[in-house]
């Protein structure tokens, strides 16, 4: 798996620069909705778990750098979200307040931060652990109480003093099949290209950072993230080849128990005795319900089913040849689940190009802490 985690002392002196809002490139109409079922009174967690994608370049060309980068991706990412505006929406209570929740895009925006730190990449490289790696992806709680006031994707743009940067994208496990199944990076590169493509004259963007700052000396922005590390988790990704399986009925769940057991017994940690499983449904509805251990350990594993799982690997999403800049491609690429807690297992089915008509993947997060 790509992006392994070690242990080592956190970054510190990284300074975000600025804070800002990207909205789709014209009005969602109509809305899109996903329903979200929950059968527990805290949502399993819905409000602190977050997919995480970190992308490493170093620079190649003389005008290459992350501010540029940054400033070119605010208008690209806009008209991206055209296509996955859920990305940009926010998670709402019912309308008394109380009848469940659900997903709608709404248009108020993802975060895109832009920061520095003082050392190379090939520096943060060398001694680069879990802690700092998530400096470098920002991720802020869903406020519970109000949720429709928090973003629910968050890009953040780091650059290093030898003029490489990092792209660290987290977004809430109730949107990771859009980036996981639906393939969203792969829709944004393509139009981030072609748009850069068509203004090869223009030498900088119009939301240039370095234009547009504070006078240097200033104190940078003050900003509150989650600390991640605390309940990082240890990933595995799968694919059920059959197509027409049924993740809710006995065989379907003897599919999920397999991928959690080969998981368990690849990373060498077990999930708690009750973990949290989330469903994609057909009608853009996510379903989660809990699972016990006690349901694994009663698996008849002498079944040969085993045949219609197959191991995935992260790289699958095509993040290592993610190109927003002059051909220049990842030098690495870090995956994790962040506030796994207990441990998570997701069952996601794309609703979109070649993947809609294969069998789902399921992903297991187990905790590593």
């Amino acid at each position: 798996m790509a992006g392994q985690h070690g242990e080592g002392t956190p970054v510190s002196n990284l300074q975000i620069e600025s804070v800002q809002t990207v909205t789709p490139f014209k009005e969602t109409d109509p809305r899109q909705r996903r329903q979200v079922l929950v059968t527990d009174p805290v949502g399993s967690g819905i409000f602190r778990r977050c997919f995480n994608i970190l992308l490493y370049y170093k620079k190649v060309v003389e005008d290459e750098s992350g501010w540029i980068v940054a400033g070119w991706m605010k208008e690209s990412i806009a008209r991206a979200l055209v296509h996955q505006p859920l990305l940009s929406g926010r998670l709402r209570r019912g309308e008394d307040g109380h009848a469940g929740l659900e997903l709608v895009s709404n248009d108020s925006g993802l975060r895109l931060i832009e920061a520095g730190i003082p050392m190379t990449l090939s520096e943060f490289l060398d001694k680069k652990s879990r802690d700092d790696e998530a400096e470098l992806v920002f991720w802020k709680d869903i406020d519970e109480q109000n949720p429709q006031f928090s973003p629910l994707f968050y890009v953040q743009v780091t650059n290093f003093e030898c003029g490489g940067y990092s792209v660290g994208m987290s977004c809430n496990i109730l949107l990771a099949d859009l980036l996981i199944t639906d393939n969203f990076l792969k829709k944004w590169v393509n139009i981030h290209n072609e748009m850069l493509s068509k203004v090869d004259a223009i030498e900088t963007p119009i939301f240039y950072l370095p234009t547009l700052k504070k006078t240097s000396g200033s104190p940078s922005i003050p900003i509150i993230r989650s600390d991640q590390t605390k309940n990082c988790g240890k990933t595995m990704i799968f694919k059920i080849t059959d197509e027409n399986i049924n993740l809710e009925n006995e065989s379907g769940k003897t599919l999920m128990l397999v991928c959690v057991k080969e998981t368990e017994n690849e990373v060498g940690s077990k999930l708690a005795s009750k973990y949290p499983v989330f469903l994609k449904e057909p009608f853009n509805t996510i379903k989660i319900e809990t699972c016990s251990r006690l349901e694994n350990e009663m698996v008849p594993w002498e079944l040969d089913v085993r045949n219609q799982v197959r191991g995935e690997s992260w790289d699958d999403l095509g993040a290592n040849e993610i190109v927003i800049h002059k051909g220049n491609k990842p030098t690495r690429v870090s995956y994790w689940m962040g506030s796994v807690m207990d441990g998570i297992v997701m069952a996601l089915t794309s609703t979109e190009g070649e993947e809609a008509n294969s069998g789902p993947n399921i992903i297991v997060s187990v905790p590593w802490n």
